[in-house]
């Protein structure tokens, strides 16, 4: 969730994960393959940050937690299990079915919320990860922080590519928590999603209400922080309307 060039601020438990590689993590060896011909690599500099993001996110997608019905994840740094000794235990694993996780650190839903460029964004991911899952899959993507300086008419046209990527998978969108490193900007972002969501009749889970625990960077989340995060979407997701 931290990264998108110069322009940057400075600035999770129940379950064991099934480690396997899945279909959805090709799916995010595709993405990071097509990162590392946008960034390229300065010679014996070893991987650039985004190459690092690309393997977190291929490496997370390949641990897929929990039994029952197929649901997605995609999402941010929080999803990727960024700062995490294991990121696999990133808050997801505390959702209930069968869950595919699709993280991408420093992705939002506008194509300029990374530094990694567009093709990591929610809505240029979304079709890879659900083409191996069955029809009708629900997703649930979850973001908006790292849109914090990104204008309306950027995450509008950001939210209407996801739309259009999802061919008929029901779609919940989970809004930014208020961490702290950037709470100032959760209210436009958060409002925004809100709006889009009840214009296109998407399901919307506000979650700024949360209080979390944070790392130093006051940007991401502890262990504690993940499990109590993914505690509360799971609770929403099972009751709110």
């Amino acid at each position: 969730m931290a990264f998108r060039g110069a322009r940057r601020e400075p600035a999770e438990q129940s379950g064991r994960p099934h480690r396997r590689l899945s279909a959805v993590a090709l799916a995010a060896v595709l993405v990071a393959l097509s990162v590392v011909v946008v960034t390229g690599r300065a010679t014996g500099s070893g991987p650039t940050r985004c190459e690092t993001f690309a393997a977190h996110s291929a490496a997370r997608a390949g641990a897929v937690s929990g039994a029952g019905e197929d649901l997605l994840v995609i999402g941010d740094s929080w999803t990727a299990g960024l700062g995490l000794d294991d990121p696999t235990r990133s808050w997801t694993v505390r959702l209930p079915g069968r869950v595919h996780t699709a993280g991408f650190s420093g992705s939002g839903f506008s194509a300029g919320a990374s530094g990694c460029g567009p093709q990591v964004s929610f809505a240029a991911r979304a079709r890879a990860a659900l083409r191996p899952l069955p029809a009708g899959t629900p997703v649930v993507v979850a973001g908006g922080l790292n849109d914090w300086d990104m204008s309306a008419a950027e995450i509008t046209a950001g939210f209407e590519r996801l739309l259009g990527q999802l061919d008929g998978h029901p779609l919940t969108v989970v809004g930014p928590a208020a961490a702290p490193a950037r709470s100032a900007y959760v209210p436009r972002v958060e409002g925004l999603l809100a709006r889009l969501c009840a214009e296109h009749g998407v399901r919307f889970v506000a979650v700024s209400d949360l209080s979390l625990d944070y790392l130093p960077d006051l940007l991401h989340l502890t262990p504690a922080g993940h499990a109590a995060f993914g505690d509360a979407v799971a609770v929403r997701l099972s009751t709110d309307a």
